[in-house]
């Protein structure tokens, strides 16, 4: 049974999604609230106390900027799976950039959301389908020519990338699967997964989450926008 704890300041949103998740069978709302704090304090009441495999998180539940602090905040110890009605760039690659494991909009069908609660629980990252293209669009053209000028490097997260694993980078930071990517490159799954895992072991890093977030620093990002 997944365990979900979820933040938004609509309470028929809120209610909205714990039928949905409840509906499955497969996931159990721990704890739902309006605030972090509200959360928290949900958490510590909890008999025993509340923990999540997931937390979903709407981006804007704290009045009218973003709550990367929280994102950031929650991603040093739970996963968590942002919800927003904004599928901006600057908010996207924003809550990525903050910690995030995943990233859905308001507009998703019941059948997308559910399957981005199960995607981070299993250690995944998930994003919106229209996303993906949004974020290609925001990260290909400017990573064909490497870091940006000025920048300095940063240690392992500036390796040397050949211009098909910088491709490839992206590609799976944008939502994409393997076999996704391989249609794309006009390659096979087999190459698209040896490319992962060579960006792995030149990067230090591991999953698809830490990938991501990866490919947004490689362009110049240095945190929450």
């Amino acid at each position: 049974m997944i365990r979900v704890g979820v933040v938004d300041d609509h309470p028929i949103a809120r209610r909205g999604v714990e039928h949905l998740l409840h509906e499955t069978g497969r996931v159990k709302v721990v704890a739902a609230a309006g605030s972090i704090g509200e959360l928290a304090a949900a958490m510590e009441a909890a008999e025993p106390a509340a923990d999540f495999d997931v937390i979903v998180l709407d981006l804007y539940h704290d009045g009218g900027a973003p709550c990367l602090d929280a994102v950031a905040r929650l991603a040093g110890s739970s996963r968590v799976l942002v919800m927003s009605a904004s599928g901006q760039p600057k908010d996207v690659m924003g809550a990525i950039r903050a910690g995030a494991s995943g990233y859905i909009t308001k507009h998703a069908d019941d059948a997308m959301f559910v399957a981005a609660v199960e995607t981070v629980a299993a250690g995944g990252f998930a994003l919106s389908a229209p996303l993906a293209d949004i974020l290609q669009a925001e990260l290909g053209p400017s990573a064909a020519a490497g870091p940006v000028k000025g920048r300095q490097p940063s240690g392992a997260r500036q390796a040397e990338l050949s211009a098909r694993e910088e491709e490839t980078l992206n590609l799976i930071a944008s939502g994409f699967t393997h076999a996704q990517v391989a249609t794309r490159m006009g390659v096979s799954k087999a190459t698209v997964e040896t490319y992962v895992e060579r960006i792995r072991a030149k990067l230090q890093i591991g999953n698809k989450a830490q990938l991501t977030r990866a490919a947004l620093e490689r362009l110049g990002g240095t945190g929450p926008v």
